[in-house]
């Protein structure tokens, strides 16, 4: 029976649809999938807050309140959403520079911009603007990610080696730290090295062992057993055992302004990882992924974040993928690990106290060398120089430039590369495969043959305003070149939009046919968006419908000799 409307938007506004699909059998999975999933967020989540200047606990909230958010509101069953070592540089990057002058808003601005993320997550998915993920092409977010992975080794690499972290641009820190190389605190560097190699070596063995929690363990037992905090390794410290009340932190509207720009940033960046953990990770694999409506759960998940006191959440591939690894069914895992998280800032604050500062370090350290994707950069390099020299460009970016002007010019570079492949697209020549009705794009691999009078063209691309004056001439070139065809057919399948400035030169083009006795047709106008675009802009008043064929050998057919 097919769905209503109703029925579809009752659906689309259902809570908890990822439980809708739960059975008793469903619970011994979720909840093994959920004990798997806390003992790599605690170790992960702590860092991750580590990173954003934050303390510990921030981390355990934003985990917290994003897998709750998320599992009321978003669809996919798997997805994990918490604090992520992706997200957290960049805007950390820009609260430093916002709250440079008095260092006491910056809690309060993180806040508060996990609060405008989520609105504008919410936004995106009410007006459906799933299309955003596809911003950033491959070849961008793989140099993004290097430039991210550099920026977490370099922050993290003082408190591994124990010495005071530089400030300044990025050449610049990573110059003071060769600098100070020499006053390296050695029992920090071997808890930092240390859990680096336990979290790496767990990885190889299998993704479902928490190294993470493994190494921190061992890392807060040795710091109390040999007493280490009296030889210079830094300690966590206190944690608070509350969760804060909910609340709006109090700023200037002028502040509020300031951040716009920065959630925006962010917001895409969110939007762009959610969408490719969703559609790696699918509910179900016969359906497609419901993006937009796990952008309202990822943006839920960042607005209670926010109003509990946390920094924005994001979705995570690695605790997605182990969620659905160790029998995930349903977000039930995602709230039972949530609860572990819960119950230990409750009733095992003071366990944390001990943890060294170089263990979150090297969980760190581990977390920004999974993400330097070697081998697609040597594949890119390999296949398509060009876009290997955008793979760099953008990671130089983000390394030289201020985070967040860093990720801003990746997605413009990545916008211009999407730009530019469109403007590249010219006129092609089509060519008949004898003994058949096909025309097919002219190949040296595959023969074809002209017909004496007849060219047949087309344009693989969308026509709009980045090619239309290409198009136009390319078309005088056809209707110039001897000998002058007296049927040029316009085979239009790979037209999938014509914009207002391209009609307007597919009109001149019409025009210029009939000056020069050229009967023209359109062949395989299959784009419903085109057909609309030629009734909108009033090109079937000048090209009549009867020169608009379903088949260029149609076309041929009935034009051939003229009309």
């Amino acid at each position: 029976m097919a769905q209503t409307a109703s029925d579809e938007s009752e659906s689309r506004w259902h809570v908890f649809r990822s439980l809708r699909s739960f059975r008793a059998a469903d619970l011994p999975g979720d909840l093994i999938a959920g004990l798997t999933l806390a003992a790599i967020a605690i170790p992960e989540q702590m860092a991750t807050a580590r990173l954003g200047h934050l303390p510990p606990q921030i981390g355990f909230f934003a985990f917290i309140m994003g897998s709750v958010g998320f599992a009321i509101f978003g669809a996919n069953r798997f997805l994990s959403c918490g604090a992520d070592s992706t997200i957290t540089p960049i805007f950390a990057g820009g609260l430093l520079l916002m709250a440079a002058s008095n260092p006491a808003d910056y809690q309060s601005l993180a806040v508060a911009l996990a609060v405008m993320v989520g609105v504008i997550l919410v936004l995106a998915s009410l007006f459906r603007m799933g299309w955003i993920a596809n911003l950033l092409s491959t070849p961008v977010t793989v140099g993004f990610l290097a430039g991210i992975a550099v920026h977490i080794l370099v922050s993290q690499l003082p408190g591994v080696l124990g010495l005071p972290a530089p400030k300044g641009p990025m050449p610049d820190r990573i110059l003071a730290l060769a600098q100070q190389l020499g006053a390296t605190n050695p029992y920090t560097l071997l808890i930092g090295s240390g859990v680096l190699a336990i979290v790496a070596g767990a990885e190889a063995i299998s993704a479902k062992i928490p190294g993470a929690l493994i190494a921190l363990v061992a890392a807060t037992v040795a710091v109390i057993a040999a007493g280490l905090e009296r030889k210079g390794v830094a300690v966590v410290g206190a944690v608070p055992a509350t969760l804060p009340m909910p609340s709006l932190p109090y700023l200037y509207p002028e502040q509020w302004a300031r951040l716009v720009p920065l959630a925006l940033l962010v917001a895409i960046v969110v939007m762009v990882q959610t969408a490719a953990t969703t559609r790696a990770f699918p509910s179900d694999r016969d359906k497609p992924a419901d993006v937009d409506r796990d952008f309202l759960g990822a943006g839920a998940g960042s607005m209670l974040a926010g109003l509990f006191g946390a920094f924005p959440v994001n979705a995570s591939p690695p605790r997605t993928g182990i969620v659905r690894e160790t029998g995930g069914r349903t977000q039930l895992s995602s709230l039972f690990a949530a609860a572990i998280v819960l119950a230990l800032i409750a009733f095992g604050a003071t366990l944390l106290r001990h943890v060294p500062d170089a263990a979150l370090g090297g969980v760190l350290l581990f977390v920004a060398l999974r993400i330097i994707r070697l081998g697609q950069i040597a594949k890119i390099y390999r296949q398509s120089l060009g876009e290997f020299l955008l793979v760099i460009a953008t990671a130089a970016a983000i390394i030289a430039l201020p985070i967040e002007q860093g990720v801003a010019l990746g997605i413009g570079l990545s916008l211009l590369h999407g730009i530019w492949s469109t403007t590249r697209a010219r006129l092609v020549a089509f060519e008949h495969l004898p003994g058949t009705t096909i025309w097919w794009p002219a190949n040296p691999h595959v023969p074809g043959e002209q017909s004496p009078g007849i060219a047949v063209v087309g344009l693989q691309a969308p026509l709009t305003f980045l090619n239309a004056e290409n198009f136009g001439a390319d078309i005088l070139d056809v209707l110039k070149s001897p000998p002058k065809p007296k049927l040029l057919v316009l085979e239009a399948s790979g037209i999938l939009e014509i914009d207002f400035t391209a009609a307007q030169t597919l009109l001149e083009v019409i025009g210029e046919c009939r000056t020069q006795g050229v009967t023209l047709a359109i062949a395989r106008l299959e784009s419903t968006r085109a057909q609309e675009a030629f009734q909108r802009f009033g090109i079937y008043d000048r090209l009549p419908r009867d020169r608009v064929f379903r088949s260029v050998a149609e076309a041929i057919k009935a034009l051939d000799g003229g009309t």
